[in-house]
């Protein structure tokens, strides 16, 4: 008799991992255990990594085994509920993801994605009209595929139920889905303690901004006013010819220099290839493919990278590169990514624990802060309008899944909050991908506020060594975190 899946789970488990607590349990083990709960379904997951003892295992194992427990926890739960699948979005295809976009796209897989849009939908799961019309659209510049042609077909079939209103807070059930959401990236949290902390936050950034607008004389008004009109001024603005771009690349690579110096105050003695970064711009064939800015991870063997996406350089005032460089290169994206790349987390912590990545980059500018990198209050300005821009896309994300914001409600708030958007996220673009990536937004900020809330009082070199050294970590695990 051929043995079913879960007996074939359930034997792994008690062949491999008995006894159940097992000290200095190895690491081939776990991460043959870890394998095996990524390739099923969450509730058999769970049974697989049960034997394993936490304490008996070494830091980065730990944090493994604990990330994946947790994540897959959620996903149990997500599984079981109305919307019965896991991962960044509840609908199965939109402009950006489903099996249309694949390399070469596979008849059977479209036909499948197909299935299982009319079966959501008889559940009322529906793309909003809004990102239902730019799915179909997306399909359409697609090559002739007759099962692209289904799709589109089930999709058109769907625009007069669609539902106007964007968010999942509309859906049964939606309002638990997205706290299950905002926890499977982030760590224990609630949607309304988050709210709550993120305008404590906007509200200090905009009383800091309004200190720093008087302190440089200027005109009265709102903040969002305010940098509408200090985006404009031409004393900050790079010509739009190759000399200004080439002005703009070495102004940040300068501004590296100096926070390179800053490192050891607080981070010690790191790795010498983990410094070994520059900024460069997008070569001339990037440019033409359409390509945006990008990271390039530094290894021992190889020098990292950002990549600066300078098209529309006079959206780029030279006050907001600052930032850009403690965000992107240091003390930001390059030691975190850096560092962890050299030992890697299992796939199932980098998926349950991927807020952290952008948190720690949002936190690494307030880093570069305290070091001294923005003493001009030209650039501090432009540090906090980026932490402006990370709140206000937090709480649009909250407005629209939870308060039943429209689309325009939105836009007038982040207009409100922000004045201007940030270079690589205009507005439309914002609240596009918010409807489809629930909770994203706002997993994101408060993995950098809860990095910053617990840094209050620790040394910050060993406080930045307990965050790194062993990768990336949920909330729960950053909040423990002693020095």
């Amino acid at each position: 008799m051929t043995p079913n899946r879960r007996t074939v789970l359930t034997g792994l488990a008690s062949a491999a991992f008995v006894p159940a607590k097992i000290h200095a349990q190895s690491t081939t083990s776990l991460r043959q255990a870890l394998d095996a709960a990524a390739a099923t379904d969450p509730e058999d997951a769970l049974q697989l990594l049960a034997p394993f003892d936490a304490q008996s295992l070494r830091p980065g194992d730990r944090l493994d085994l604990m990330t994946a427990r947790a994540g897959l926890a959620i996903d149990a739960v997500i599984a079981r509920s109305a919307f019965g699948r896991t991962g960044r979005s509840p609908y199965r295809v939109t402009p950006t993801t489903g099996a249309w976009k694949a390399a070469r796209p596979d008849a059977t897989k479209i036909d499948a994605d197909t299935a299982a849009i009319l079966a959501d939908a008889e559940a009322g799961i529906i793309l909003p009209h809004l990102s239902l019309d730019r799915t179909a659209g997306a399909l359409r510049t697609v090559p002739t595929n007759p099962a692209i042609d289904r799709q589109i077909a089930a999709l058109e079939s769907l625009r007069d139920t669609a539902p106007s209103s964007p968010g999942v807070g509309r859906l049964r059930g939606g309002a638990d889905w997205y706290a299950l959401q905002l926890q499977r990236s982030l760590g224990t949290m609630t949607p309304a303690f988050a709210e709550r902390r993120l305008f404590v936050e906007l509200n200090r950034l905009h009383a800091r901004a309004t200190r720093l607008f008087d302190r440089i004389g200027a005109p009265k008004g709102t903040v969002a006013a305010r940098y509408e009109q200090l985006w404009r001024d031409e004393r900050y603005l790079y010509p739009d010819t190759d000399a200004g771009r080439t002005d703009a690349i070495d102004d940040m690579n300068r501004m590296l220099a100096t926070a390179r110096t800053h490192i050891p105050a607080g981070f010690g003695q790191l790795p010498a290839w983990c410094l070994n970064a520059s900024a460069r711009p997008l070569s001339a064939q990037e440019i033409a493919s359409g390509r945006a800015g990008y990271r390039e991870v530094p290894t021992p063997t190889r020098p990292g990278a950002y990549i600066v996406d300078l098209k529309d350089i006079r959206r780029r005032p030279r006050w907001t590169l600052p930032s850009v460089v403690g965000h992107e290169l240091l003390p930001g994206h390059m030691i975190q990514l850096g560092l962890e790349g050299a030992t890697p987390p299992h796939p199932l912590r980098i998926d349950y624990a991927s807020a952290f990545v952008e948190g720690w980059g949002i936190y690494a500018e307030q880093v570069a802060e305290r070091a001294g990198a923005f003493t001009d209050p030209h650039d501090a300005l432009g540090h906090i309008h980026w932490l402006l821009f990370r709140v206000a896309r937090a709480l649009v994300d909250l407005g629209i899944h939870l308060h039943d914001w429209s689309i325009e409600q939105a836009r007038e708030r982040l207009v409100e909050w922000q004045g201007e958007p940030a270079y690589f996220a205009p507005f439309d673009v914002e609240l596009a991908r918010i409807p489809l990536e629930p909770a994203t937004r706002v997993a994101e900020a408060m993995a950098w506020l809860t990095i910053a809330d617990t840094a209050r009082g620790k040394p910050p070199v060993a406080y930045h060594t307990a965050l790194l050294v062993h990768g990336r970590q949920r909330t729960d695990d950053i909040r423990k975190v002693r020095s």
